[in-house]
């Protein structure tokens, strides 16, 4: 590593997660040894780059859900590389006085989502590591723009199952939890192995190879994770099932989107 890359502490040794999600949706913000990885992951799951899309698309329909509830709060743990879409401009078409911070410790994605948000007032990027509940909720951008004394949307989109058993996810979660009030939401989505084939496990297998641990869960482990919160309908279902905005887009294959998916309400 050389130059501003040192200072930012890419690591160019590994695949980074964010970076190989940011690639098989269609972004820029990858380099080759990401690129090489996916496409590793695509000839164990040549669908992959449309399954990254459809989940993209789960998570603005949660957030414009919970902006249609009043929520004018957005806090995004591991938010990865700003793409078209992003939930700031999701939440502020409907309400432009929506805040967003977003999160993440990816370094590629903290530069461009400084760039994205430079002229927006009321979203920003706090560089951190999400698995530190407290560091995240004290940081001084997340103390000016969010107000905890009301409502809140968290969003934690396919960002769970990167944290192996060991790591106390559940402790994670209730971290986060424990800062909001009646009234907020919890949008979550994760990696599964219910109703699914062996490609899946072969591509599970390829990230653990990699040094990225990941641990696909199923409905009832997610719903033990948000246990006290009234989950919405329609529930833990596959991210195409949740609310789509077109029967269509749901296709004959939902659980091929291999992430469940949930948003819940703290009462």
């Amino acid at each position: 590593m050389t130059g501003d890359h040192a200072q930012r502490g890419i690591d160019f040794d590994k695949p980074n997660a964010a970076r190989v999600y940011d690639y098989l949706i269609g972004g820029k913000l990858n380099y080759a040894i990401d690129r090489e990885f996916a496409e590793r992951i695509l000839e164990v799951r040549p669908e992959s780059k449309e399954l990254a899309v459809l989940n993209r698309r789960w998570l603005r329909r949660a957030v414009r859900f919970g902006a249609e509830q009043g929520i004018r709060q957005f806090l995004d743990i591991g938010s990865g590389m700003p793409t078209v879409g992003h939930v700031h401009e999701i939440v502020q078409s409907i309400a432009p006085e929506c805040r967003v911070v977003y999160v993440d410790n990816e370094p590629v994605a903290v530069a461009h989502s400084e760039i994205v948000l430079k002229d927006n007032d009321n979203a920003e990027m706090v560089q951190a590591d999400a698995e530190f509940p407290d560091t995240v909720l004290e940081h001084p951008t997340t103390e000016r723009l969010l107000d905890f004394g009301k409502p809140v949307m968290v969003v934690m989109a396919a960002f769970v199952h990167f944290v192996p058993d060991e790591r106390n996810p559940a402790g994670l979660v209730a971290g986060y939890l424990d800062a909001l009030v009646p009234g907020s939401y919890l949008a979550l989505s994760s990696g599964t192995f219910e109703g699914q084939g062996e490609e899946v496990r072969r591509a599970a297998e390829l990230y653990q190879k990699s040094g990225t641990h990941v641990v696909p869960r199923s409905r009832e482990e997610l719903r033990a994770l948000v246990d006290g919160l009234e989950i919405v309908p329609p529930g833990i279902v596959f991210t195409p099932l949740w609310r789509p905005d077109d029967p269509a887009d749901v296709g004959e294959h939902p659980e091929q989107a291999s992430q469940l998916a949930l948003v819940a309400r703290k009462n």
